[in-house]
């Protein structure tokens, strides 16, 4: 041992010296930076591990949350289907009706446009008739002016049947 301590020059005191020194570098370096760092480095350690307990939950729900929105939107979907439907059935039934009621309309008016022109016809006939009674009246006494004899009377009813 003193071959080892006399071929390197070591010196006792001074490695006890420099022991003591890192003894107290090492214990200040402990008390003051590692202990902090190591409290410092735990705490991140807890956030980050809590951050990620945080965000798979996260993801679980998310996942949870789109399974029920893909239901909650299919039950949606059917839903307003059968709302659909049922405005669908709702509209032709008032169409139908509708159709109806204009048929009726339309029928009233032809009945009402037929019984006023029977009307105007009965009018009009009225009315040619009653001229054809005052040409009657008119030409009567010329007709009776004239002395009648079978000749004329035969002229008259032969010209008359033409006429027709």
């Amino acid at each position: 041992m003193d071959s080892l301590i006399s071929n390197f020059y070591l010196d006792i005191k001074l490695l006890i010296a420099q022991a003591v020194n890192f003894a107290i570098v090492f214990l200040i370096l402990y008390f003051f930076v590692f202990k902090p760092l190591f409290k410092v480095m735990g705490d991140r350690s807890a956030k980050i591990e809590h951050s990620l307990k945080s965000a798979q939950e996260i993801e679980e729900r998310l996942t949870k949350t789109k399974e029920e929105q893909t239901v909650l939107l299919q039950s949606t979907k059917a839903e307003a289907a059968a709302i659909l439907e049922q405005a669908q059935h709702k509209a032709d039934l008032k169409k139908d009706e509708l159709i109806a009621k204009a048929k009726e309309e339309i029928g009233v008016l032809i009945n009402r446009e037929k019984a006023r022109m029977q009307t105007e016809k009965a009018e009009i006939l009225e009315e040619i008739k009653k001229e054809v009674a005052e040409m009657i009246a008119l030409s009567w006494p010329k007709i009776l002016a004239e002395k009648m004899d079978k000749e004329k009377d035969k002229k008259i009813i032969e010209k008359s049947l033409k006429n027709l």
